[in-house]
């Protein structure tokens, strides 16, 4: 009788093993515990990364065998509730703050640079108008646009030289960078609002003339301009010589 328990007991127990390796043996072959792993090492890789990091620069750090794009959506749903986000901005992926706690690090980010009335605006007609040159910027302002103000947009890396214009003169092009939708959080310079939101938080004057329309704006090259050449320094700057008798910019 003894002996016949101790046959079943060893029985269970070797059933027990066998359960224990076939469980095993469906969890590499469906490779959970590798996309585990994948998972680990790709958020690792965001949280250190010093900037926003594009796909294609993740699948190189990762296995040849990883599907990036399904860990990336699978990590931003797991940080979707959390105090940390992440968000895609310009094509690129990165960790973020939630945007409804913002109120509570105001005292702990660092004061941005303000800028002055001229840089905003300028800045506002180069996103809208990309590509636009230096003249376009003015006749739009209606001032003269001063070679200090572009170079502080540029310092900031949130406008850069496009191009040149297939006209008399070859006068360059000016458009926004990965850096300035990285600031304003947008995804595609598409994403700038429209006349409506505008009119809606009260930046638009509701008494507009009728034929009044915000540009949609652009990110291709467009189909009068060039793209710009290295050696395009020299003439970069004279493209800012003195105008003489031109309105100051304000």
């Amino acid at each position: 009788m003894s002996n016949d328990k101790s046959t079943r007991v060893q029985r269970a127990a070797d059933g027990m093993d066998k359960d224990v390796v076939r469980l095993a043996d469906r969890l590499k072959t469906t490779g959970e515990t590798e996309q585990d792993a994948d998972l680990r090492l790709l958020e690792a890789l965001l949280f250190a990364a010093a900037e926003p990091i594009d796909v294609a620069t993740l699948r190189e750090r990762m296995p040849e065998d990883v599907d990036v794009g399904v860990l990336i959506a699978r990590l931003a749903r797991d940080y979707a509730g959390r105090g940390i986000n992440l968000v895609n901005v310009a094509d690129r992926w990165r960790f973020q703050t939630a945007p409804d706690l913002e109120g509570a690090l105001v005292d702990i980010k660092e004061a941005p640079r303000k800028l002055s009335r001229a840089a905003l605006e300028t800045l506002s007609i180069i996103a809208y108008h990309q590509p636009v040159t230096r003249a376009e910027i003015e006749d739009v302002r209606g001032v003269a646009v001063s070679k200090g103000t572009i170079d502080v947009l540029m310092e900031l890396s949130w406008v850069r030289v496009r191009g040149r214009r297939r006209t008399p003169g070859r006068p360059v092009t000016y458009g926004t960078t990965e850096d300035f939708l990285a600031h304003f959080n947008l995804e595609q310079i598409s994403d700038l609002p429209g006349q409506e939101e505008l009119k809606a938080a009260g930046l638009l004057d509701s008494r507009l003339p009728k034929d009044f329309e915000v540009p949609t704006p652009m990110s291709t090259m467009d189909i009068d301009e060039d793209p710009i050449e290295e050696d395009d320094d020299t003439e970069f700057m004279l493209d800012f010589m003195d105008d003489g008798d031109a309105p100051k910019d304000l």
